[in-house]
């Protein structure tokens, strides 16, 4: 099982999916941009409040140990989260090799 977190998102791996849910409060949807490259999802955000005289911007990038599945991502925002779903190919590994560790 893939886990980590941080102070604004939880990323877990269940049911042949990646789940990451991000605390993005503040942003309405379409100020979100979320995208995928070649294992890469990016999400970058920005908000201005003119009223203020604020702007708050967010962006991260996070690389995925699996092929997943890029037509099939879905992403919803909800109450401040961001939740990305991100179906992984089954059977399917991604490339690299082994390395050794010397003493």
């Amino acid at each position: 099982m893939f886990e980590t977190s941080s102070n604004d998102y939880e990323l877990y791996e269940e049911d042949d999916e990646f789940v990451l849910s991000v605390e993005m409060p503040g942003f309405d949807p379409e100020e979100i941009d979320v995208s995928w490259d070649e294992g890469v999802l990016n999400i970058a955000a920005e908000h201005e409040d003119e009223t203020r005289g604020e702007r708050k911007t967010y962006h991260r990038r996070f690389r995925f140990p699996k092929n997943v599945e890029d037509d099939d991502i879905e992403a919803q925002y909800n109450n401040g989260i961001l939740e990305v779903r991100l179906p992984v190919i089954t059977g399917a590994t991604t490339r690299g090799k082994q390395i050794e560790v010397k003493t």
